[in-house]
């Protein structure tokens, strides 16, 4: 298992963590939907993570997600049946502290935990027969857990899809209200998205808001200036703001995945008539 190289213990700081993690617990009164496969991931001694499957056919594409700082795994109970609709596997994951998910989040621990999500969801998929193609997506603060698996197991992936990603650090703190001046942080602490995606040349689409307030959309325009992949597709969605992509798109947003999904992983077009 290949684990993040760098050191984050100046976006470990306190006051750090309490801007970029909001964790909270999952309603246990919620329902669990029909079609879902529920596991929890030992990642250490001290934590497990909460994975939900949201189930379509064991051919079809496996997207691995990781939700955004403010979101948990239950948030995706309406989402997951569009990817299903759209002939789509769909797995999300918590961090620690989210959900049902226990110990305490860090940039740290968000980073090298991805790796044994990872590693679980692809044993789970081999064991329980699914043939499709594997996708890494991230979406806000997961695009830093999305773009560090790319980096790391390019060769076992079929593609990444970033959603309102972020390509430098310090503007994304300084927009949350860190002192990154007086902590000492400079962008070499950061997450380092930049670097990583230079190094991924498997397909990548990058989808954005127009109007997003917290990352603004020349963070997209920077990753995809740097993503090395031969196929790579920017796609900004009009009148959006940062969480409001899906709303402004409506099941065009499932649809241009899906059709990202034909386009790198081979499909037949017939195929594509079918869930689109």
């Amino acid at each position: 298992m290949a684990e993040t190289s760098y050191d984050y213990s100046k976006l470990d700081q306190l006051e750090v963590l309490g801007a970029i993690f909001h964790p909270r617990p999952e309603d246990e009164n919620l329902p669990v939907p029909p079609n879902v496969v529920d596991n929890f991931i030992t990642v250490d001694e001290t934590a497990e993570l909460h994975v939900r499957f949201h189930l379509s056919a064991k051919e079809h594409p496996n997207i691995l997600f990781f939700h955004g700082n403010g979101e948990i795994v239950s948030d995706y109970d309406q989402i997951g049946p569009f990817y299903a609709k759209f002939g789509m596997n769909f797995l999300v994951a918590d961090y620690r502290g989210y959900g049902r998910s226990s110990g305490v989040p860090t940039v740290t621990a968000m980073l090298q935990d991805s790796h044994v999500v990872f590693a679980a969801a692809q044993n789970w998929l081999a064991a329980s027969e699914h043939t499709g193609p594997l996708l890494i997506m991230g979406r806000s603060l997961g695009s830093a857990a999305a773009i560090e698996l790319a980096a790391s197991h390019t060769a076992d992936i079929n593609g990444l899809i970033i959603e309102s990603g972020f390509a430098t650090t310090l503007p994304l703190l300084m927009t949350l209200g860190v002192d990154v001046k007086d902590l000492g942080i400079s962008e070499e602490d950061g997450f380092r998205n930049v670097r990583k995606i230079s190094s991924v040349d498997k397909p990548t689409l990058i989808i954005h808001g127009q109007y997003d307030e917290i990352i603004p959309v020349n963070s997209a325009a920077i990753l995809q200036a740097q993503s090395p992949a031969r196929i790579k597709e920017l796609q900004i969605v009009p009148g959006a703001s940062h969480n409001s992509i899906i709303a402004s798109a409506g099941e065009l947003y499932f649809s241009v995945i899906r059709q990202f999904c034909n386009k790198i992983c081979g499909f037949r077009e017939k195929r594509k008539r079918k869930y689109n």
